[in-house]
């Protein structure tokens, strides 16, 4: 009766067993996934036949596109959830097929241009409307997610000081689709999760609370024996059993599994550092697009700078020595938002300092902060003059947040592992909750952006800003 309540309260009707609600999850979202592919190949076959008439493309397309996507594994249960692999393996699908066009073309029709250059318009529409589609629909579901729809129920076994800090970690994160019903631990503790018994009783735990999922955690007791034992155990029930590497703030993107004298053994790939030939893109972008906003906004710059000017006695711009690449020193500029004298000031409002876990001072009410500052501040205006730290190569659109000089001088060897890159404009400290998070966060995020750096991340914290800044949390 549990499995079945569990199920139909997420929309599934005659669900007797967690491997049957599985299926049915895999179901529907295959189906969903199909039908949106083959509306985008529909849509962009149909532009291509009422442009130029051809019935060639129009027929076909619908039929291969799914087809190379299924081919290429675009179809995994992952895809609404892990956005960058998704993009990866549509351009993989694309590219694969026009390289078909073009040898069908030369081998089967002659070489006829103009029906290759109709199959590679088709087959470029059909793959920006699969990413737009499949983006609504990946919105779609981290919106359910978020109101606590379709979620898979999950058990979590292992250590109490581990599930605890695997529970942290998990509520840190976005929505992820799991509801953690409570652990089974190895030894009295406190989970921070619902106690449901020991390890022995994972099996009753699991019918009881209508579990899909076990996630271990392993340590102590819970050794490769015992999680054999439990493999076999939850097979009969038709729970997956996933197994944590105990990696924190570590991407998906840098593990792989390898097996070594038949023992699989997961694999970390090593960050991307500066100066690494992947990273040339981003130095790239980073100026031009620094340019291409210096020209679009000095219209506003100049507005900006001049109300500064107009608000209170003193320059423009504030200029301020700052840490970046490997610890050099450099001037960042931005608007200035306080009175000419507020560095002077900042030793009698020393006790009003919200970060006191840290060497950062912020004030929700800084009596030092102009009217006009308070504004640019609100909405980040004040940071735009870094671009031209962004063009001069002294920082990057998305990074680390650049310290100050003597933040540095009390960082340990962890803490420095931020001047691994260059410190940037914005980056997940910003687009997270900025002054808001305590330091301890700050410097985690700022680590794992270190660590987990690909150009699809900095693509999804430059669109997060936007979101960001408009909310104002955490800028004062």
């Amino acid at each position: 009766m549990a499995v079945e309540s569990a199920a139909r309260s997420d929309n599934y009707r005659d669900v007797r067993t967690p491997r049957d609600l599985r299926r049915n999850r895999q179901r529907d979202h295959l189906l969903k996934l199909v039908s949106v592919d083959l509306l985008a190949a529909a849509a962009a076959s149909l532009v291509v036949y009422l442009d130029h008439g051809r019935a060639e493309v129009y027929t076909l397309l619908p039929l291969l596109w799914p087809a190379a996507l299924l081919a290429v594994r675009a179809y995994g249960h992952r895809q609404l959830t892990q956005a960058a692999a998704d993009h990866g393996r549509i351009g993989k699908a694309a590219l694969g097929l026009c390289g078909a066009a073009v040898i069908g073309s030369e081998l089967v029709l002659g070489g006829q241009e103009r029906l290759l250059h109709d199959a590679v318009a088709g087959l470029a529409a059909a793959a920006l409307l699969t990413l737009l589609l499949r983006a609504v629909l990946r919105s779609r579901t981290l919106a359910h997610w978020a109101a606590g729809r379709h979620l898979r129920r999950v058990l979590v076994i292992g250590e109490p000081e581990s599930v605890r800090a695997f529970a942290d970690s998990l509520s840190r994160q976005g929505p992820h689709g799991l509801h953690l019903v409570g652990a089974c631990v190895t030894e009295p503790g406190e989970p921070g999760l619902p106690v449901l018994g020991r390890t022995e009783d994972v099996p009753a735990a699991v019918r009881r609370t209508a579990c899909e999922m076990v996630i271990a955690l392993p340590g102590g007791e819970l050794d490769h024996q015992a999680l054999r034992g439990l493999g076999w155990a939850l097979d009969g029930e038709g729970v997956q059993l996933l197994v944590s590497p105990m990696l924190a703030d570590v991407a998906a993107e840098r593990l792989s599994v390898q097996a070594v004298g038949g023992m699989p053994l997961v694999h970390v790939r090593a960050p991307v550092r500066s100066g690494h030939a992947a990273r040339l893109p981003k130095e790239v972008l980073d100026r031009v697009l620094a340019s291409v906003g210096l020209l679009m906004l000095t219209p506003l710059l100049l507005v900006l700078a001049l109300l500064v000017r107009l608000s209170s006695p003193g320059p423009a711009f504030f200029r301020q020595r700052r840490v970046g690449l490997d610890g050099e020193p450099f001037t960042m500029l931005k608007f200035r938002t306080m009175l000419h004298n507020a560095e002077s000031l900042r030793s009698e409002l020393a006790e009003l300092n919200l970060n006191t876990d840290g060497p950062l001072f912020k004030m929700r009410q800084d009596p030092r902060t102009t009217t006009v500052g308070r504004f640019l501040r609100r909405y980040s205006l004040d940071e735009l003059p870094q671009l031209f730290n962004v063009l001069a190569g002294h920082m990057s659109l998305v990074g680390p947040r650049p310290p100050l000089p003597e933040e540095t001088l009390d960082y340990d060897e962890v803490t420095r592992r931020r001047l691994l890159v260059k410190p940037g404009l914005t980056g997940l400290w910003q687009v997270s909750g900025r002054s808001d998070l305590p330091w301890h966060e700050a410097v985690r995020l700022d680590l794992s952006y270190v660590d987990n750096w690909s150009h699809s991340l900095d693509a999804l914290i430059l669109l997060r800003t936007t979101s960001a800044v408009a909310r104002g949390k955490g800028a004062y």
